[in-house]
């Protein structure tokens, strides 16, 4: 697409609401069933104008939210960066129906104020990802990971005074420990700050969230949980049923390394595929449905590497066609 050429969004773009958006726990948000992760592709090393094209289909087709983090990219912050330059050459008109999240916890700059979970850290990287993002505020601001030793309080107090200063208008927390995620709910709550969302990793292979508690805990106080990793980062897709292909992930990315695809493991997604075909699904929409269809589930967050990928993907949450 020209660079030049004005984006307008899809008018049909909300025709299936019925079946695309959940109601985020007790809140008055409503989430895409699917969510669109800035995590990989999106980057200063990934070419602009496919980028483009991902959130330009994805919005089109009713994905209202995109979730992203500090350090996404790579290079680190390049992710947010891209997502600026969106803003300005087309979703800018559009701001109002957008659901942006991002995230600090994570390594992202050097120094000692620069990981984990201070309130020095928080803000500061708050303040950096809106300006790359070109934004006035975020709609969800997260405590990506937790910090065993930062004080919860100190942690919670920054999420709470983001949304005080009018920097964020909801917060979440990801991956922390079920009893870490009680105190959470419990002090954001008595602050009139209540805690939108839980982010965990969620999938056929790793049931942690299921398993720990965190989403029954959400699920019984009102509390969104969105899932990511819903694909396992491809692994459950069809990618992988033969081996290793030289043009994936595994290949070239050091995210999800060669030594992951155990005989064993080949050996359950073969059996994962199998049982997905007698659902007349595809393995990927198959572990899709799998997530979403876990009580107190809102969203699953997936990558997208190319327009046909998130196409896929969607289907996932296609009505099933009538007899």
């Amino acid at each position: 697409m020209d660079l030049k050429e004005r984006y307008v969004a899809a008018a049909e773009r909300y025709d299936q609401s019925e079946v695309m958006y959940r109601r985020c726990g007790r809140s008055g948000v409503l989430l895409p069933q699917i969510s669109l992760g800035f995590w990989k592709n999106f980057g200063a090393v990934d070419p602009y104008e496919r980028s483009r094209a991902i959130a330009h289909y994805a919005f089109d087709h009713g994905v209202t939210h995109f979730d992203l983090a500090n350090n996404y990219g790579p290079p680190y912050g390049t992710g947010e960066e891209t997502f600026g330059r969106l803003m300005d050459d087309d979703f800018r008109p559009y701001r109002d129906e957008l659901f942006v999240s991002t995230k600090a916890g994570y390594d992202m700059w050097s120094g000692p104020y620069g990981n984990l979970g201070s309130r020095k850290y928080l803000m500061s990287s708050l303040d950096q990802s809106l300006r790359r993002m070109r934004l006035d505020y975020v709609d969800l601001f997260y405590s990506h990971r937790y910090d065993p030793d930062t004080p919860l309080e100190e942690t919670l107090q920054a999420l709470v005074d983001a949304v005080k200063q009018g920097k964020a208008l909801y917060v979440g927390i990801s991956r922390w420990p079920l009893d870490a995620l009680k105190v959470a709910e419990k002090y954001l709550r008595e602050r009139d700050v209540p805690l939108l969302i839980y982010q965990g990793r969620l999938n056929l292979l790793d049931r942690g969230p299921i398993e720990e508690g965190q989403l029954e805990f959400c699920r019984e106080h009102g509390i969104g949980f969105i899932g990511f990793s819903p694909l396992a980062q491809g692994l459950l897709t069809d990618r992988y049923l033969n081996g290793i292909p030289d043009d994936s992930r595994m290949a070239r990315d050091a995210s999800l390394k060669k030594s992951a695809l155990t005989p064993e493991l080949l050996k359950k997604l073969r059996e994962l595929n199998v049982q997905a075909a007698e659902q007349e699904k595809t393995l990927a929409e198959f572990a899709l449905r799998y997530v979403l269809d876990q009580p107190g589930v809102t969203s699953v967050i997936v990558g997208a590497s190319s327009v046909e990928q998130l196409a896929a993907d969607l289907k996932a949450i296609q009505p099933e066609p009538q007899d």
